[in-house]
């Protein structure tokens, strides 16, 4: 075979996410990529797998796609549950410096059946009874897209629970955790309020969700002393697969 007719390099897989001060998130993210690393070598041992960051943390995503193999292209899946300003500015902004180097963003993680999935397993680990009422806990965000996304986990939630769910933020929109809990326990002041927690990983966030006054709050999508959910692993890989598949290159 000679070079010209050569297969092209799959893609590197830029796992980008927010970024933390905290050491229990960053433990919990660098895990998250190591297990998506392991699967993707399963079937593309080759495929270089990174992981950068929007804010706070080093490698940003810039350095990564300026320190990446010359000539290959690069597929960035957002480690972020809705989309929003990071996805939109922050992460557009590191592809248009990064030309010529093709590269291509995915959807945001969320909504997505697999991360409803995980919200209801960590509910029932949480010890969800019959007639509390359920809200729902995003990070929130300014952008009307990401605060839609939201929206439609919580309806995501309900639909599997089959019962109402309260969709509410901890920051930048309306209705605030707080003022949701508070609404909750006026409504049904016998009921327990449960806080299903919308967060990637613990850290300043979940710290806020916890003093929001709820009487249970659920463990993020990750939690740190266990193994990263393999369907949030799956979900990952099939925004790589699909974007490599179509992307600009294809």
């Amino acid at each position: 075979m000679t070079a010209a007719s050569a297969p092209a390099a799959s893609p590197l897989l830029l796992l980008a996410s927010h970024g933390s001060r905290d050491p229990a998130a960053q433990r919990a993210v660098l895990a998250l990529v190591a297990a998506v690393t392991r699967a993707l070598a399963a079937s593309s041992p080759t495929t270089p797998v990174v992981a950068g960051f929007i804010d706070v943390q080093q490698p940003d995503v810039p350095r990564c796609l300026a320190e990446a193999e010359p000539g290959r292209d690069a597929v960035i899946v957002p480690l972020l549950v809705s989309a929003g300003y990071h996805v939109k500015f922050d992460l557009a902004n590191a592809v248009a410096e990064a030309l010529p180097r093709r590269v291509t963003v995915t959807a945001a993680l969320g909504p997505d059946s697999r991360l409803t999935g995980i919200l209801a397993d960590r509910l029932a680990v949480s010890g969800l009874r019959e007639g509390d009422s359920v809200i729902l806990a995003a990070a929130g965000s300014s952008d009307a897209d990401a605060v839609a996304d939201c929206r439609a986990a919580g309806e995501e939630l309900a639909a599997v629970l089959g019962r109402p769910v309260t969709v509410a933020f901890i920051a930048a929109a309306q209705p605030s955790l707080v003022d949701a809990v508070a609404a909750a326990r006026i409504a049904s002041p016998t009921a327990r309020v449960v806080v299903a927690n919308y967060l990637l990983a613990p850290g300043t966030f979940a710290r806020w969700a916890r003093d929001a006054g709820a009487d249970v709050l659920s463990a993020t999508l990750l939690v740190e002393s266990e193994e990263p959910p393999p369907a949030l692993v799956d979900l990952i890989l099939d925004r790589y697969l699909a974007a490599a598949t179509r992307g600009p290159w294809a």
